[in-house]
């Protein structure tokens, strides 16, 4: 790395309007001395290195020219690493590789919080690969989770170490989200509810999120975009938390009255997007139609099992034609034309994985149900079309 203190000391000195004569003075040492160090015809001694950074109001780093090499080399690092884990999606393809880069990677830039950030989500994602995340279920017949297996898994306790002390110094953004997010579903999987809550209850109501606020902000087309926006992704958590809800009751879910509430969830998204548009969405519809084929069988409807089949494989193709576009647009009557943006979207529910996907959500217990439609001869053909390239339907 080539040395850049004169460099930077000329660049500094100009940036503040300062002289040659004042830094000296400063630093007591002579005029000359300042000049022969910005010429990098020699160096100062180190020990007025600090007294010169506190100068100009900047790092040590900042004075030495390596802030920005600094910063790339971290923000390359953290791409890698959260790339690399990304990868990992459901399956152990190189885990024990991406611990070991975020681990180097922050032993090279102790306390970076990009990279202690990355570590902790490596750390979670690889409790989930390794060892998965059970449940159990309650006397009044709740999902519980298994706590006492959960504390047994050193990845998950590094890493709630790990977001504990960042949360002493992130300021409020999406690291932050991020780590508040990843922490409160740590604590609750080892069964520290309290610890869980405390944080939860310092997070920002849901009308003060930020899409609503950029949605304040703006006015005009801009403000409808913003709105759409919010809307779409307010329907969108929505309809998940409806499928926490039939999860975290196994026992007492009635499948027919199951099977209505994930039809009435698909149907949130049919009062926004009323030309049957769906975008980026149709992923998460998908698994809904998944899921819905599932408590179909249970309650006895065989042919409308496979039909949710059908509309899951048609959504998913529908999804695999717009994910990776940038910017994306797709028109909602209702909220005119919405933009988004597809990054940290990744074909999860591909059509060629929806087999083995199903039921997507694995709660209750469904190996029962997959015996029972495995041996139904429209499984087979099915999962003959989800293998073929087929259109998405118009």
């Amino acid at each position: 790395m080539q040395i850049k203190l004169g460099e930077q000391m000329r660049a500094l000195r100009r940036r503040d309007g300062r002289t040659q004569e004042e830094l000296a003075q400063a630093l007591g040492v002579t005029a000359q001395a300042v000049s022969r160090w910005e010429n990098s015809l020699c160096y100062p001694d180190m020990a007025l290195i600090p007294s010169m950074a506190n100068f100009f109001g900047v790092s040590i780093d900042e004075l030495f020219g390596y802030q920005n090499e600094r910063t790339r080399r971290v923000d390359e690092l953290v791409h890698r690493i959260r790339s690399m884990n990304e990868a990992n999606n459901g399956r152990d393809i190189c885990m024990d590789e991406c611990i070991r880069l975020a681990r180097e990677g922050l032993a090279e830039f102790p306390g970076n919080e990009k990279l202690m950030l990355c570590l902790a989500s490596v750390l979670y994602n690889a409790g989930y690969i390794r060892y998965g995340e059970h449940h159990l279920t309650d006397a009044e017949g709740c999902d519980v989770y298994d706590t006492e297996r959960h504390r047994t898994y050193a990845e998950w306790q590094e890493a709630i170490k790990l977001y504990e002390k960042l949360l002493t110094t992130l300021k409020d953004g999406q690291l932050r989200h991020q780590a508040v997010r990843e922490l409160i579903q740590l604590y609750a999987n080892i069964g520290e509810s309290e610890k869980a809550i405390a944080v939860a209850e310092a997070c920002t109501e849901l009308r003060d999120c930020r899409e609503f606020m950029l949605a304040s902000a703006c006015d005009g087309r801009k403000r409808a975009e913003h709105l759409g926006k919010a809307l779409l992704e307010l329907v969108s958590t929505c309809v998940e938390q409806m499928v926490q809800c039939l999860i975290a009751i196994p026992n007492g879910s009635d499948p027919v009255l199951a099977a209505q509430v994930i039809q009435n969830a698909i149907a949130m998204f049919d009062l926004l997007c009323t030309d049957g548009q769906y975008g980026l969405y149709n992923e998460l519809i998908s698994r809904l139609y998944l899921y819905l084929s599932e408590h179909q069988w249970r309650a006895g409807d065989r042919d409308g099992a496979f039909a949710s089949l059908e509309r899951a494989l048609d959504h998913a193709r529908a999804y695999e034609s717009c994910n990776g576009r940038q910017d994306m647009h797709f028109t909602a009557p209702l909220l005119q034309t919405v933009k988004i943006n597809p990054e940290g979207y990744d074909c999860l529910c591909a059509a060629s994985n929806l087999s083995e996907a199903w039921p997507w959500w694995c709660v209750p217990d469904y190996s029962d149900v997959k015996e029972e439609i495995q041996r139904d001869p429209r499984w087979h053909a099915w999962v003959e079309r989800t293998k073929q390239p087929g259109q998405p339907p118009i």
